[in-house]
């Protein structure tokens, strides 16, 4: 497999890391922190300028065409920088639901506010018994009148708080944890029924529980065939693993160097900290972690677009690869910093915090061996 960058996506790899060194310093993000405010708004309409929004539609839609390479360069550098805009729950969530089951008309009224940023968009799958299976969702979705109305509860919904269309799983028929009788809806903010708790996170994202009390959509508000959505919502998920797992790398990369940089310069019994044999063990160990996901994150954005067997076991694998090694990368980080890794005004411990939360996103280690372990079964057994 050829893993070299064209020349598009190294332009693309330059202005991405040119804006997150530039402009999305940590000094600015703590700013936005420190405000009442969710992310910062001019950085969304920056990040549209530069074609963030359209990045992974397709051109016809009026996007810019990008795949799986496309997205982890993009996320690598969203990592790096922490950034807190809501690109993952947008772009590459809610832009995989619109760009595999939603139909001409749905993209034509739906796509231009998204890559505009004037639209914030969101996936909302994920209830309280689920435990990281997608398919348990006890929301429902009946029809009345000609239309859908659902009813139900969704927790843990990515920048829920300022979205301003959710796209919400609910079921048609079959119990929690079917596959058949999915459905996916999309649901304006403002309808009436749906009321939305926000709150921050403690990696300093934000989210929202959602409920839906008699909810009505209208037929063409509905996403894909009716009872007909687990695939749908399968290929968004695989694309949110890959996006994480690329995410975690950026972080884990920066995490590291802010790291062996602190080795060099800290000075304990007269030497630099680095001079210690231990600790330098530590930190190869933390560079093999970060190149072991690498690895697997580069597999994952390369098989986004390969047979659903295929595409499942590669994101699975890259997910459970960057928790363990987000894990052991931002322990150490933390420990080879001492008390100064936690605090507030330092960088180390915000990467923590975020890699934290993206080792249980979208569903932890334990799901997702199992995960893998369910799809090399049904291979052996095809």
């Amino acid at each position: 497999m050829d893993f070299s960058l064209s020349d598009e996506q190294r332009m693309l790899e330059d202005t991405l890391g040119r804006f997150v060194s530039e402009d999305y310093t940590f000094e600015f993000r703590r700013s936005v922190l420190d405000s009442d405010a969710a992310f910062s708004r001019d950085t969304w309409s920056e990040l549209a300028e530069l074609g963030v929004m359209g990045l992974l539609l397709p051109a016809e839609d009026g996007g810019l065409g990008g795949g799986g390479v496309e997205q982890m360069l993009l996320m690598e550098a969203l990592g790096r920088g922490l950034v807190l805009e809501p690109v993952l729950a947008s772009v590459v969530l809610a832009g995989a639901v619109l760009r595999r089951g939603a139909d001409s008309a749905q993209k034509e009224r739906w796509c231009p506010g998204l890559i505009s940023g004037e639209r914030i968009f969101t996936l909302a799958f994920d209830e309280r018994a689920a435990r990281g299976e997608p398919a348990w969702i006890a929301t429902r979705a009946r029809r009345a009148d000609g239309s859908y109305v659902l009813d139900g509860h969704k927790i843990a919904v990515a920048h829920g708080d300022c979205a301003e269309r959710f796209i919400v799983a609910a079921r048609l028929e079959g119990e929690p944890g079917a596959r058949h009788g999915l459905g996916l809806f999309g649901v304006p903010r403002d309808a009436p029924g749906l009321s939305v708790h926000g709150y921050p996170t403690v990696d300093g994202q934000h989210g929202a529980d959602l409920t839906l009390n008699g909810v009505r959509v209208r037929p063409e508000d509905v996403i894909g065939p009716p009872g007909m959505g687990a695939g749908i919502l399968d290929y968004a998920i695989d694309c949110g693993l890959a996006a994480l797992a690329a995410e975690a790398v950026g972080a884990m990369e920066t995490l590291f160097h802010m790291t062996l940089d602190y080795l060099k310069t800290r000075k304990q019994f007269g030497v630099p900290l680095g001079h210690f044999q231990a600790l330098q063990h530590r930190a190869v160990d933390m560079r093999s972690s970060l190149e072991q996901a690498r690895s697997l994150a580069v597999l994952a954005a390369n098989r986004l677009e390969a047979e659903e067997g295929e595409r499942a076991r590669a994101c699975a694998a890259a997910k459970v690869m960057a928790a363990r090694s987000a894990r052991r990368i931002g322990q150490e980080a933390v420990q080879l910093h001492g008390g100064i890794g936690m605090t507030l005004e330092y960088a180390a411990g915000h990467y923590f915090k975020r890699l934290t939360v993206i080792e249980q996103a979208l569903g932890g280690v334990d799901r997702h061996l199992e995960r893998f372990a369910e799809l090399g079964a049904q291979e052996q057994t095809a």
